[in-house]
């Protein structure tokens, strides 16, 4: 699903722009995500597929775009970073969520969605659909951006020949 129109859907930024003015949230710009993307695109592909999504089933979409937006609020580099109290799949989503605390008011389902984005990964089930489904978009997403620069290699190689 193509997110890169977000801009132009005036309802879903209606819904997230209050939160995209947030210091905090324009900081994502400058941390990478997943090796070819920054943590924000990152967010907001999932915020605005998962909102797309919602809609389409007639669920939530404004606590899910909200929720997809803040989903990866942390600013340690999870490779060098390590943690005494477990992976950074179990830690992340807990930073992430107190991050989110401190720029915005949030709903139960908020942040049941932020903190339970790694299910899978973690034991952490969720409790609404639209927290699966922000979780499935999530890993769709880090698949498809870690992968998207390997493919257009492995296109110009065969281009090539």
């Amino acid at each position: 699903m193509d997110a890169s129109n977000w801009r132009s859907d005036k309802e879903y930024v209606s819904i997230v722009a209050d939160l995209l003015k947030q210091p905090m949230v324009q900081k994502m710009s400058t941390i990478v995500q997943h090796h070819h993307s920054t943590r924000l695109k990152h967010s907001i592909y999932v915020s605005y597929v998962s909102y797309r999504i919602a809609k389409r089933l007639h669920l939530n979409y404004r606590m899910i775009a909200r929720g997809g937006l803040l989903h990866d609020l942390f600013f340690y580099d999870w490779r060098t970073t390590k943690f005494n109290l477990g992976s950074h799949a179990f830690i992340h989503p807990r930073v992430a969520l107190k991050n989110a605390e401190k720029i915005t008011e949030l709903s139960p389902m908020e942040r049941d969605i932020i903190l339970k984005h790694m299910w899978g990964f973690t034991l952490a089930r969720p409790k609404y659909r639209e927290s699966i489904i922000v979780s499935l978009v999530d890993d769709y997403a880090a698949v498809h951006e870690f992968l998207t620069p390997l493919n257009r290699r492995i296109k110009q190689m065969f281009e090539k020949i």
